[in-house]
C-alpha cells in the first residue's frame, strides 16, 4: 500500500504544481482541505480528473461520498483500491 500512497502523493504534487513540496511533506492522514493541505474545490476537480485518467476512477459529481473520498490521501488510496477490486 505504501507504493500507492506515494503515487497518490506524487500525483497531488504534480497535478497541483506544488513545487516546494515532496511526498514526505504530505501526511497521508491529514485533511486535504482547510487546515490540512489547504486545497480548494478547483484542486479537487483537478485531482478528480487525474484520478479518472490514471486509475480509471468513476466519480459522480453529484455524490456526497466525494467529500469522504477527498478527505485525505488515505481515503483516496481506499477509493482507488476499492475501484480496482470492483473493476
Amino acid at each position: 500500500m505504501t507504493d500507492l500512497v506515494n503515487e497518490i502523493k506524487q500525483m497531488i504534487i504534480d497535478v497541483l504544481v506544488l513545487e516546494d513540496m515532496t511526498i514526505d511533506d504530505i501526511d497521508e492522514n491529514a485533511p486535504l482541505f482547510g487546515e490540512g493541505l489547504g486545497l480548494d474545490s478547483i484542486d479537487a476537480l483537478e485531482l478528480g480528473v487525474a484520478l479518472k485518467k490514471r486509475y480509471q476512477i468513476q466519480l459522480n459529481s453529484e455524490s456526497e461520498e466525494n467529500k469522504q473520498y477527498f478527505r485525505s490521501v488515505n481515503s483516496l488510496v481506499g477509493l482507488v483500491q476499492a475501484q480496482q477490486q470492483a473493476g
